[in-house]
């Protein structure tokens, strides 16, 4: 199936309710298979106990928005018509979406450090404080740094060239991992799990990450000739990373973002703190898809297409219709995630109403949100 068209409209602002909303074809309308609904449904179910609490900083909804759908998504036994029902399609500023993966690795790692094992896996430092910014102004609400205290200066916190040379102090040590490119991989995709010495698995997920900017090292490589176009998946840079040990350290410092860890008893939590299925949630960036809500996806890669849920975010997932789409663990999770790269169109499904209270409150125009022709 080829990608629905999106109308042009011109993305700005900084999140959704200022990037221009355009209303979105009927959601009974669009190509929903039957089981992946259901699925959704039991995502959106369990996201609904957030949805109904949670500020939503992308200034498309408010809790209440939620309840009608919330309400009768707890007894709704089929999801294509429950959707159709309580939920509009939005698109979000020009719509044109590009979709990503990730997974849940498994890596060598060992509680204790023996031979082999020589790489630490951190929890978080005791001297990292995140500042909330919308406390000092109100326009800065939704945003956040993260920073030591040095003297009497805030100041950033140490990167991952300083963290790995020996400048952070202050965290503990998790387990200690065989392969540190494994460990990089495991840090882009946010969790994972520790094959130990004697078999025995230890769940790690993420626990905070060090306020620096993520910067995707695939890119980084093809600019400078490293990689060849057509050959820039994961598996292809985790590949030249092994093959190239001796470049492979600087590579990785480029990315100058690092994520410390916590140990998890239970199943994969998103950043809702719920638990995210494979092959139904998506991380997106919380400005511009409230998190909770379900997406639709119309790509040019048929694995990317149909309805996620918005149950995580990501360091790298920015801006509107960005969307990484998690496919659980295992070899099979490992390859589609691994090579990901889908482009097309993406619908915000909201509560119905939600664009025409929009529009009624802003006007359509100069107010952000324009009707479809």
């Amino acid at each position: 199936m080829a990608p629905i068209a999106n109308p042009g409209v011109a993305a700005s602002g900084s999140n959704a309710a200022g990037a221009g909303l355009v209303a979105g074809p009927p959601v009974a309308s669009l190509p929903i298979d039957p089981t992946r609904a259901n699925q959704a449904l039991a995502a959106f179910r369990l996201s609904c106990r957030e949805l109904i609490r949670r500020t939503d900083l992308s200034g498309l909804t408010r809790g209440t928005d939620w309840q009608p759908a919330c309400d009768a998504a707890q007894a709704a036994s089929d999801g294509r018509t429950f959707f159709a029902q309580y939920l509009e399609a939005v698109q979000v500023g020009d719509g044109k979406a590009f979709a990503t993966g990730y997974y849940i690795p498994e890596i060598l790692g060992s509680r204790d450090r023996r031979p082999g094992y020589d790489t630490p896996i951190y929890g978080r430092p005791s001297d990292l404080i995140d500042v909330d910014l919308g406390k000092f102004s109100d326009t800065l609400k939704g945003k956040t740094i993260r920073g030591r205290v040095d003297g009497r200066s805030f100041v950033p916190y140490y990167d991952r060239t300083q963290i790995e040379q020996g400048a952070m102090t202050t965290a503990p040590v998790l387990a200690w991992a065989a392969d540190p490119v494994a460990l990089f991989f495991l840090q882009v995709q946010g969790s994972g799990n520790l094959r130990q010495p004697d078999g025995s698995i230890l769940r790690i997920g993420y626990a905070t990450q060090n306020g620096r900017d993520y910067t995707g090292i695939g890119a980084w490589m093809r600019d400078r000739g490293l990689l060849q176009k057509g050959h820039a998946s994961m598996q292809d840079i985790v590949a030249y990373l092994h093959a190239n040990p001796a470049q492979a350290v600087d590579i990785m410092r480029a990315n100058r973002s690092y994520v410390f860890f916590r140990v998890l008893d239970g199943p994969p939590l998103g950043a809702m703190g719920l638990p995210v299925t494979g092959g139904v949630s998506a991380a997106t960036d919380p400005r511009f898809i409230p998190l909770g809500a379900p997406v639709f996806l119309s790509m040019d890669r048929v694995d990317a297409n149909g309805l996620w849920v918005a149950q995580d975010t990501g360091g790298a997932i920015k801006g509107a219709n960005r969307i990484d789409t998690f496919w659980g663990a295992g070899r099979e999770a490992e390859a589609i995630a691994g090579g990901m790269s889908a482009r097309g169109t993406a619908f915000v499904l909201l509560p119905i109403g939600t664009l025409a209270r929009l529009q009624g409150l802003q006007g359509a125009p100069g107010g952000g949100t324009t009707p479809q022709p």
